[in-house]
């Protein structure tokens, strides 16, 4: 599984090796295109500005599909994809854009349009056709009795991000009993689908990360408003549904942060002996932020005081993982540089997860 393959930030130096792998499915958890405009003194350029109408939209998404090493791993690899925010805007919320000021007829309009060309470009079923500015992008793909996967859309149906949004501590309108993440039916189906499943692995296939990571320093404690810690109530209630329920293997697969992060998933993350009752496998990106390898502060920091966190990487490349009825391996495959094309791969890290036990350890 991928994520974020920002064009501007360099070649898609990840999918070639992708392609050496007998692979039975790709992943892609998101940020496929990026709207913004072009920019200059970058190792590529979009083309035009800021992506709005429906023509924009389709010439962003061309633009990205004549990268050869993008085309061919398509034609290779059947493909199970769901979207972020960069498919249509930055940090968007249901019908609140991150920017003041935008009409709301406008947001509707462009959506609309963001939708219809994801619909387009992407291997969906008609049951996914868009409606107007609304398109029903969670669905479920069981995978024999080896894997079942909940394909989640954590943009359209959230509630706006609480305390302005970035990183904040955990307070306010944090813990808003109706604040949600998913949106009311889509948390239904997907309780009713967990519930249902015969699966040895439950994957939920989603965008933002789930584990609370705390970024601060010392007592002043900041968790990204925009991820699932920002949505409490619905996190635990999810993660309480896991435990009470007893799922089997619950593996949540998660993009976005643009870095390789491996999370054990507890009831109660300010209790250290609280039961887990999962695992969160956080794929970096294919090509956002650049190079990457390099040492990051905060994040430094965040994998050094968040107990849960079994580690943590800042390289781009993507996450092959190999399923039997007893493992989960994941084979964390990096390459050392983005901003030009022919990169090596290496893999940096292996974790397994055992059928039964949540919580991955290195192999």
């Amino acid at each position: 599984f991928t994520s974020c393959q920002h064009y501007e930030y360099g070649y898609f130096n990840g999918y070639p090796h992708m392609q050496q792998e007998d692979l039975d499915l790709v992943i892609h958890l998101g940020d496929y295109i990026y709207e913004y405009a072009g920019a200059e003194k970058k190792p590529r350029k979009h083309i035009g500005k800021e992506v709005t109408s429906l023509d924009d939209y389709r010439t962003r998404y061309s633009q990205y599909r004549l990268d050869m090493t993008l085309q061919e791993t398509h034609r290779l690899f059947p493909w199970l994809v769901t979207w972020d925010d960069h498919e249509f805007d930055n940090n968007y919320a249901n019908l609140v854009s991150e920017e003041e000021g935008i009409s709301p007829d406008e947001f509707l309009v462009r959506r609309m349009n963001a939708y219809q060309t994801y619909y387009e470009f992407m291997p969906l079923r008609r049951r996914s056709f868009p409606q107007g500015p609304s398109m029903k992008l969670y669905r479920g793909c069981p995978f024999g009795r080896l894997a079942g996967f909940h394909v989640l859309d954590t943009r359209q149906y959230r509630t706006d991000q609480p305390n302005g949004d970035h990183q904040k501590p955990m307070e306010g309108k944090v813990f808003d009993t109706n604040a949600t993440m998913l949106g009311a039916q889509q948390e239904s189906w997907l309780m009713s689908s967990l519930l249902k499943s015969t699966s040895t692995w439950n994957v939920l296939a989603q965008q933002v990360m789930m584990a609370p990571l705390n970024r601060g320093e010392g007592e002043d404690k900041r968790y990204s408003m925009d991820q699932w810690p920002g949505y409490d109530v619905s996190r635990r209630r999810l993660l309480n549904f896991f435990h009470e329920r007893k799922i089997p293997n619950p593996v949540v697969l998660t993009g976005d942060i643009h870095l390789n992060w491996v999370n054990d998933l507890q009831l109660d993350f300010e209790d250290p002996n609280s039961p887990l009752v999962g695992t969160e496998l956080v794929g970096t990106s294919m090509t956002s932020g650049g190079n990457g390898g390099n040492s990051i502060p905060e994040y430094e920091r965040a994998a050094a005081q968040n107990d849960f966190v079994r580690w943590y990487n800042s390289n781009r490349g993507y996450v092959s993982c190999e399923l039997t009825p007893r493992t989960w391996t994941s084979y964390f495959r990096t390459t050392p540089f983005v901003d030009k094309p022919g990169a090596p791969i290496e893999t940096k890290a292996t974790f397994v997860i055992e059928n039964g036990k949540p919580g991955a350890q290195q192999a």
